[in-house]
């Protein structure tokens, strides 16, 4: 009883920061149609981000505020990583619209670069980032079954971020603009929305939940320039398997990989575990191109 518990909690767990890893992809993939490779160092900003918060603390306040310092590093990391997305999205994706290879091969470009200014700036070791205390500890279930408190709260935020992005998308001017040119952009710009803002900031909004993702990152392990790299494979996955551009594809979709990836983890290793699910999505994928959720649009009828 006591294995099969902690089993559907990591399970949960890890479908969790999966999801909330995938939420901006499969917005600006969804939407745009735009392979953003550099997704992975969205995610590396936003855990700087909530390092350099820590930081900033430690010098300039007196210790004991310093245990609030991650309630400030959530919005900090989401308006770093927005700003760099609105700068990345105005200067080089808004001229590879329709060119997804193109796209593809300039945004890997740009994570290397980014990448590289990270080591500059705070080396090339591992940095940690210390928790506060009231997330240290856990939650004792049952003998023999205790929840961590981190791990509690990375769920809580991501149900909190998936609250607020379906808000955004479903019950808000603006979303409702989004939804209209995701479905058929050239009838969206004769009816005289700016498809031109409404792309901007979309991909902003989509970096700035990669970096709520690493600032949530750093409750788990060290971090470093290339800490999106590990993530960024699983995050497609994620896009492709729930349904390119919908919300609760996206959700469905991290779950199926979560609960998969530790179940075949307990059964076998994690190398293979990780090879399993990855052919399962493949077969998946040969029976449903589209995901789970498929979107249907105007501008796919023939």
């Amino acid at each position: 009883m006591e294995v099969m518990l902690l089993q559907l909690f990591n399970g949960i767990s890890l479908s969790s920061i999966l999801l909330l890893i995938a939420l901006g992809l499969a917005i600006t993939f969804g939407l745009m149609n735009v392979i953003n490779m550099a997704h992975g160092e969205m995610i590396m900003i936003g855990a700087y981000a909530a390092f350099v918060t820590q930081n900033l603390f430690l010098a300039a306040l007196p210790e004991a505020v310093f245990d609030w310092y991650f309630v400030l590093a959530i919005p900090v990391s989401f308006l770093v990583s927005f700003l760099f997305g609105l700068i990345l999205e105005t200067s080089l994706i808004r001229f590879l619209y329709g060119r997804p290879l193109d796209s593809l091969l300039a945004t890997w470009g740009v994570g290397l670069a980014l990448q590289q200014a990270a080591r500059s700036i705070f080396g090339a070791p591992n940095v940690a980032v210390t928790s506060p205390g009231w997330l240290n500890g856990g939650w004792t279930v049952m003998e023999g079954v205790v929840l961590p408190y981190k791990r509690l709260f990375i769920i809580a935020l991501v149900a909190f971020v998936l609250l607020l992005m379906y808000g955004y998308i479903y019950r808000t001017p603006a979303g409702r603009r989004m939804r209209a040119v995701m479905q058929n952009r050239d009838m969206a710009a004769c009816l005289g929305i700016s498809t031109r803002r409404v792309d901007a900031v979309t991909f902003a909004i989509g970096s700035g939940i990669a970096g709520v993702a690493g600032c949530a990152l750093t409750l788990i392990g060290p971090i470093g320039p290339s800490i999106g790299t590990y993530y960024i494979v699983d995050a497609f996955m994620v896009v492709v398997l729930g349904g390119v551009g919908k919300l609760i594809g996206s959700v469905l979709g991290a779950l199926g990989i979560g609960m998969a990836n530790t179940l075949f983890e307990f059964w076998t290793t994690a190398s293979l575990g990780k090879v399993l699910v990855f052919l399962a999505v493949i077969l998946f994928l040969q029976w449903k191109p589209r995901g789970i959720i498929a979107v249907r649009t105007r501008s796919l009828d023939t």
